[in-house]
């Protein structure tokens, strides 16, 4: 039986990989990549950084494919993700029937963790559901932008006997959640916290957390939220690309 293991490596400093997921790593017979293009080569660089610092070198082989690119211009949200995961699932299931033994591991080495705002997990499962391929798969947890935000604004994610709510740009946009005052907000391309009423609000703001291209601004919104929408701009067309996160925290009364 193939076997597949997801394993978190953290949001772009090596030792945020955890001992499990290096131990995992070391039983690897092959490593799937999915290249995002030239613009995104840093995020292949640094899983070729990680395999070169854990893993001996000739213990495994490496599988490479082009992702998939998404249309971003589509006003169908939805319909335009899915299409966009269908294909994405093409090109593992072939990696995946070509590249790995019938007794075999193979890996995807997953940008934070894999259980939170990433499609790897749910297109393997899609792989099954096809019923073409069999396998058994596990997942590793690693360190998420939303842990590593909080830790390097040296804050808390949630407050004492209150809800903290993790969102997308996209759902605040339709207005600043009820019943809470803590919220994490991701794949926010267009700075919607600039556009809620934000009396009274705090942010904490981070960009290509744990790398070496990190930026963070925290402060009340009505100070800094230029000045993240400034820093964001600048920070975007110097690298050609930005994953960002934010908590937004509300001071009840």
């Amino acid at each position: 039986m193939r076997n597949i293991v997801l394993i978190g490596i953290g949001e772009g400093d090596p030792e945020h990989l955890t001992v499990r997921a290096v131990e995992a790593m070391r039983s690897v017979d092959v490593f799937f990549i999915l290249d995002k293009g030239e613009r995104k080569k840093e995020l292949v660089d640094f899983r070729a950084e990680v395999l070169g610092r854990y893993v001996p070198e000739g213990g495994y082989r490496i599988a490479e494919a082009n992702d998939p690119p998404r249309d971003r211009s589509s006003a169908e949200y939805v319909s335009a993700v899915e299409d966009w995961r269908k294909r994405r699932a093409d090109v593992c299931e072939r990696m995946i029937a070509e590249e790995l033994g019938e007794d075999e591991t193979g890996a995807f080495l997953v940008w934070g963790d894999p259980t939170l705002y990433d499609s790897t997990l749910g297109i393997l499962e899609d792989i099954l559901a096809r019923g073409t391929l069999s396998f058994e798969y596990t997942v590793i947890p690693g360190v998420s932008s939303v842990s590593s935000l909080v830790a390097r604004h040296r804050t808390g994610l949630n407050r004492i006997g209150r809800p903290v709510q993790i969102t997308t740009g996209r759902r605040l946009a339709e207005g600043f959640p009820d019943g809470v005052d803590d919220v994490v907000v991701m794949l926010d391309a267009h700075c919607t916290f600039a556009e809620i009423e934000n009396a009274g609000m705090e942010i904490y703001w981070g960009a290509y957390l744990g790398t070496p291209e990190e930026v963070t601004v925290s402060g009340t919104l009505p100070e800094v939220a230029e000045e993240i929408k400034r820093v964001r701009a600048e920070a975007r067309e110097r690298n050609g690309w930005i994953m960002d996160t934010y908590l937004l925290r509300r001071n009840p009364g």
